[in-house]
């Protein structure tokens, strides 16, 4: 099946959105705001912060589109005080890395498109965005699944193992099967 790989803004919230509300609100209606700094507020709606983000230029993803144009998955990038809450954040904190330029924190895949390289491919848009936008160090916080049975609707952030394929490096864990890993972009 073709896909093709769009940056998440103004043009494409709708297919983001469609792609949230099909899935029931992703992971229980997060609707991708888990690593911005609004998540946990009381009294907002995450799609209506979320929205905000994507039509000001502060949010970041690269959306996989099937052949019809429907968003089946989706990689989540972005400055670190775009996305600040990270997982692992004490551990992260004892010995912290250099400040990334970007993180990529999230990435969701439509259930009935799991296993078709939506993800690899989601990464691939992430990364070639990255480059465009001028480059530099990206961070990611994964897991580990080599050897051990991960249900994939838990790895959120993909593996580790993925991001090996991209070239990123193993940095320090920071969790049971948790791990940074980082890699610089070149400008493109």
């Amino acid at each position: 099946m073709p896909y093709l790989v769009r940056p998440l803004d103004a043009a494409t919230w709708d297919v983001f959105a469609e792609l949230v509300e099909r899935n029931n609100g992703i992971f229980g209606g997060c609707w991708c705001i888990g690593y911005h700094p609004e998540c946990g507020q009381k009294g907002i709606s995450y799609r209506e912060v979320k929205e905000r983000r994507v039509r000001t230029d502060g949010a970041h993803a690269a959306l996989v589109l099937d052949e019809t144009g429907l968003a089946q998955g989706w990689c989540q990038y972005g400055s670190p005080q775009e996305l600040s809450n990270i997982k692992h954040r004490r551990m992260y904190d004892k010995d912290a890395p250099p400040l990334p330029d970007w993180r990529i924190t999230c990435f969701y895949v439509d259930k009935k498109h799991r296993g078709q390289g939506i993800a690899r491919l989601a990464l691939e848009g992430a990364l070639g965005q990255i480059a465009q936008a001028g480059g530099g160090l990206v961070e990611a916080i994964s897991e580990v699944t080599d050897g051990r049975e991960a249900p994939g609707r838990f790895l959120f952030s993909a593996t580790v193992e993925l991001f090996e394929q991209f070239g990123f490096a193993r940095g320090r864990q920071v969790g049971k099967h948790a791990w940074i890993v980082s890699k610089k972009v070149d400008r493109a």
